[in-house]
């Protein structure tokens, strides 16, 4: 349980597959909650262990300390921060969860009200770790105000000013991607050699690539393959890299495959070198 001076009120919009087990830790850590989702239905678990439910970003937010948004994209945070800011209140802060890169980080910074401060914490880790309160918060900004609220997620990494938290988070998220991508093609040459399963996949895990090959074939995970096809989007739009555009290729390859975990890429790269 935090210290009574750190008993902020909490805001926190955006109840998805990450969101959600989020917020549950707030109100398990005793954080007075309030919550918002733009489908209203998933807050009803989160309503019935006692956070507030509200109707708007705009009521969410009114009497929050401390704000926190977990939502898809650059777009939808853009959309739910203008529909908020106006009923921010000077020495709140906003917490930006979501993975949407510096540029429209940028973006949100230049949408908040004068005297409200904004941390960018794009996290590392699946639905299982941010259940266990063991996701990597990549943090940009002064954390000193809200380091509490922070840990209840995970570990934290101080990367410097607004921003670079959301600039490291594109390089590690196109880095994670781009393996598991990879994997799925040492599958299917593994396919194509006649190599048996097991042999191959035990190989990986005790060699070089166990790190993206443990990722590449989890259980329980559920990192949407549109969702990793949006973020290696921010990558390419930063640099120039025919590889992570060859990986873009790859994830929207099978629209039918857009809402399934990025492990089961390898499946799909597995079948079309069958087809």
């Amino acid at each position: 349980m935090p210290n009574v001076r750190y008993m902020n009120k909490i805001a926190f919009l955006g109840l998805g597959a990450m969101g959600a087990p989020m917020a549950q830790r707030l109100l398990a850590a005793g954080y007075p909650l309030t919550v918002w989702n733009r489908s209203a239905s998933r807050a009803k678990e989160l309503e019935a262990a006692g956070a507030s439910v509200a109707a708007t970003p705009a009521e969410a937010v009114r009497d929050a300390d401390i704000v926190v948004t977990m939502l898809a994209d650059p777009a939808a945070v853009l959309e739910v921060v203008s529909a908020m800011a106006p009923a921010l209140r000077p020495g709140t802060t906003l917490i930006e969860a979501s993975t949407i890169g510096p540029r429209a980080v940028e973006e949100v910074a230049g949408l908040l009200p004068e005297g409200v401060a904004l941390v960018d914490s794009p996290v590392m880790g699946s639905v299982d770790r941010a259940a266990s309160g063991e996701l990597a918060l990549l943090v940009g900004g002064d954390i000193s105000e809200v380091k509490p609220v922070l840990e209840v997620f995970g570990t934290i990494t101080p990367c410097g000013a607004t921003g670079s938290g959301a600039a490291l988070k594109v390089v590690m998220i196109s880095a994670v991607v781009a393996g598991v991508t990879v994997v799925g093609e040492a599958m299917a040459l593994a396919d194509r050699l006649g190599l048996p399963e097991d042999l191959v996949t035990g190989a990986m895990a005790n060699g070089p690539l166990a790190g993206v090959a443990g990722r590449a074939f989890a259980k329980g995970a559920d990192y949407a393959i549109r969702l990793a096809a949006k973020d290696v989007a921010l990558a390419i739009g930063e640099a120039d890299l025919p590889v992570a555009r060859a990986v873009h290729e790859q994830l929207i390859a099978s629209p039918e495959a857009a809402s399934e975990d990025l492990g089961q890429i390898v499946k799909y790269i597995r079948a079309g070198q069958h087809g």
